[in-house]
């Protein structure tokens, strides 16, 4: 456990999906987590957490938006908060997270003192990009922070398109997975038909491009895609295309998207925009799933050769015969499974753990 008392949180609510969340989870909470933290979330008195050790503090703060003068009153009725349940004084670090989103600037207003490292995810990036007031909040929180982590060098160029940093303030650690899962990964099945069993996870935002594997797979014969993802935005899908030829999953929980990986035979990421690591894609090839995916920026950086590079967007009919192929050439998927796993084996959570560690001691 580190030394150093580390203050952080999300403004989203408990149990919203995202890698940033998951990572959140990883580093800072539960019995065991690498880094000693205070952190919170956002929650109301209708919708309490789940008991239990290790969990954030939920903070009841009303009139969340993105922009505006509105957000600048959210950011104050959420810094009252945050300073009310963690008095300054009590921390030595601020760890920075979603830099252009409300809990950055309320830590920066509510502990002007302290330290700060700031780590930044892809949505930040993306919103600073769109949204004038989410770029003058990441612009402050890259100028205040004493070190800025990127997970990727794709993320510290696009960083540096979007506000000043020193090179010798970008600090470069890689998100990671948990160990175990690279020493003990899930029992694989083989498929039951004969059916190449591809998977898609994650959210179904228009970036993330899942709207386009649909319509590029669906009805290809050998080929049953598999989608887990939130419930709202699958239905919210099914308005605008049929999703009848496709077997919806829910949206798992950690532990039960390990057990996803071990039933299927390819994950496919068809994300459209940058990705700040691509934290479900090294989780699947820890677990021995391929990996297939849109290069972006980002999932370049993070899975190289170790992963099946696709052109979705420019020729969906390609996709469909790469994955028709796939189905055929089992021996292709064995190449791809045994590179995923040397790859996953470079991103240990520990290590992440390790350096972030050193670099809040180095700060304090």
């Amino acid at each position: 456990m580190s030394a150093v008392k580390v203050l952080t949180g999300l403004d989203l609510p408990w149990g919203s999906p995202g890698g940033s969340v998951e990572l959140l989870k990883d580093l800072y909470l539960g019995p065991r987590a690498p880094l000693a933290a205070d952190t919170f979330m956002l929650g109301t008195d209708a919708a309490p957490a789940p008991s239990g050790e290790g969990l954030p503090a939920l903070l009841d703060v009303p009139g969340k938006q993105l922009s505006g003068e509105g957000f600048w009153s959210y950011v104050d009725g959420l810094t009252r908060a945050i300073t009310t349940r963690f008095p300054p004084g009590d921390q030595d670090v601020l760890h920075l997270q979603h830099l252009a989103f409300g809990a950055t600037p309320a830590l920066l207003r509510g502990y002007p003192k302290h330290p700060g490292i700031a780590l930044v995810h892809g949505t930040d990036l993306l919103f600073a990009e769109e949204f004038p007031t989410q770029h003058d909040v990441l612009h402050e929180a890259a100028a205040t922070a004493r070190a800025v982590v990127v997970p990727s060098a794709a993320m510290a160029d696009r960083l540096r398109l979007l506000t000043p940093v020193e090179s010798d303030r970008i600090v470069h650690i890689p998100w990671g997975v948990p160990d175990h899962l690279l020493t003990r990964p899930p029992v694989r099945t083989a498929s039951p038909d004969g059916n190449l069993r591809v998977l898609y996870a994650g959210r179904l935002t228009a970036e993330k491009g899942a709207a386009e594997l649909v319509a590029a797979v669906s009805g290809t014969v050998g080929v049953q895609l598999s989608m887990a993802a939130p419930a709202d935005e699958f239905r919210r899908l099914s308005e605008v295309m049929d999703l009848s030829t496709i077997r919806y999953l829910g949206w798992l929980s950690r532990p039960d998207l390990w057990a996803a990986f071990a039933e299927h035979d390819l994950l496919v990421i068809p994300s459209a925009r940058l990705e700040a690591f691509g934290l479900v894609a090294i989780e699947a090839q820890a677990c021995g799933l391929p990996v297939a995916y849109q290069p972006v920026p980002g999932l370049t950086d993070v899975l190289g050769d170790s992963a099946l590079p696709l052109d979705l967007f420019a020729h969906a009919g390609r996709t469909r015969e790469t994955l028709v192929r796939l189905a055929a050439d089992r021996g292709a998927l064995e190449h791809l499974r045994a590179a995923g796993h040397r790859n996953a084996a470079r991103f240990p959570l520990s290590r992440t753990a390790d350096e972030l560690t050193a670099l809040t001691c180095q700060v304090r």
